[in-house]
Formats: structure tokens, C-alpha cells, sequence
């Protein structure tokens, strides 16, 4: 069974940045694809990043493409999300998510309990 423990958020004002971390444990963290997700209140989850388990092909939502950007750490286990030029629209629950081998589209194994990140203005 894989954890999944995001940390990093927090409250910042509009235009700032923030680096989230996700450290797994329990599994392989080198054979998982990783990603990002978020929910806004009332909104549904949405997502945000991905990147292959050898850290290339990261895949954004058009939306954030040049703002947020994907990386992962194998030797730590711990994939981040590096967040610029935040908005309010930004403001939203974070998730880490892994999946394992075979990958489908669509489908993640396993969720983090996420991290609370609001962008004021």
C-alpha cells in the first residue's frame, strides 16, 4: 500500500509562489507515474500535472502551462508542484496522486489527504 503526504501549502498573496511536496512511501516510488490535482470549493477535482516515472513527459492543464511545474526526486520519493505567478482562481485543495503499471488514462491508484493553498488578493 502506497502513502501519499503532500505538504507546502499555505496562504500567499496574489502574484507569489509556492513549492508543494508529496512524499510517497510503501511501494516503488521509481516505477509510478505521479500527478497533481486540485479542487476549488464547489468545483470538481480537476487536473493540474503529471510526469513519467523517470521524470520526463510532464503534462500540464493548457490552463497552467507556464506557471506550475511538475518534478520528481526519486531518490526521495517526493514529487513537487512549483506554483508562480499565483492567482485567487488558484485557491484550492491540492492532491497528489500515483499510479502504477500498466498506466491508463484516467486512472490513478492512489491519493494523498492534500494541502490547502489559498491566494489572495
Amino acid at each position: 500500500q502506497v502513502q501519499l503526504v503532500e505538504s507546502g501549502g499555505g496562504l500567499v498573496q496574489a502574484g507569489g509562489s509556492l513549492r508543494l511536496s508529496c512524499a510517497a512511501s510503501g511501494g516503488t516510488f521509481s516505477r509510478y507515474r505521479m500527478g497533481w490535482f486540485r479542487q476549488a470549493p464547489g468545483k470538481e477535482r480537476e487536473f493540474v500535472a503529471s510526469i513519467s516515472p523517470s521524470g520526463g513527459t510532464p503534462y500540464y492543464a493548457d490552463s497552467l502551462k507556464g506557471r506550475f511545474t511538475i518534478s520528481r526526486d526519486n531518490a526521495k520519493a517526493t514529487v513537487y508542484l512549483q506554483m508562480s505567478k499565483l492567482k485567487p482562481e488558484d485557491t484550492a485543495v491540492y492532491y497528489c496522486a500515483a499510479d502504477e503499471p500498466p498506466f491508463i488514462a484516467g486512472r490513478w491508484d492512489y491519493w494523498g489527504q492534500g494541502t490547502q493553498v489559498t491566494v489572495s488578493s
